[in-house]
């Protein structure tokens, strides 16, 4: 069997019906479209209500809030680590190797286990992540976040309105 051999099985799909075709078939005269009156005629728009507000322009829009100073962080957990080869981890190694998405910050988290010493440098560390890399023997460096992560200075502030 060739893929030109194949087609639909038998009565799954049917012809569409041709209407406005004379008064001896279905759909015949009005095809359809009932008596005068403007969906007889022209096209009318997909969601026009006849003048009425339409529902797209009725529902409520920009509804919630969204942070502008949200920090999202690229996880990175302990057993990821424990399968990488070197010893020095930085947010570079981890975008060579595909470890990581290209773009932002980096959180090691603390699942699984570290058996090796590395050194690791990232953008934060929680708790039990940071616990567990000193305690292998290896070393946890901080990186500070790239310009334009974080809050901006408050207005109004007498020390930044100089």
């Amino acid at each position: 069997m060739q893929v030109h051999d194949l087609k639909p099985a038998a009565g799954s799909s049917r012809q569409r019906r041709r209407v406005g075709r004379g008064i001896a078939g279905k759909g015949g005269k009005t095809a359809g479209r009932g008596t005068k009156g403007q969906g007889a005629r022209g096209q009318v728009k997909p969601g026009f209500e006849g003048g009425q507000l339409p529902l797209t322009q009725r529902i409520p829009k920009l509804k919630g809030f969204k942070n502008p100073f949200r920090v999202s962080y690229n996880a990175i957990n302990l057993d990821t680590l424990e399968s990488f080869d070197g010893e020095v981890v930085s947010p570079d190694t981890l975008r060579e190797r595909g470890m990581v998405h290209k773009h932002g910050l980096i959180k090691v988290l603390g699942r699984g286990e570290l058996t090796r010493p590395l050194r690791v440098s990232a953008h934060a560390f929680s708790q039990s992540a940071k616990a567990a890399i000193e305690q292998a023997g290896g070393s946890v460096e901080v990186i500070p976040p790239p310009f334009g992560h974080g809050r901006p200075p408050a207005r109004g502030n007498a020390l930044t309105n100089r």
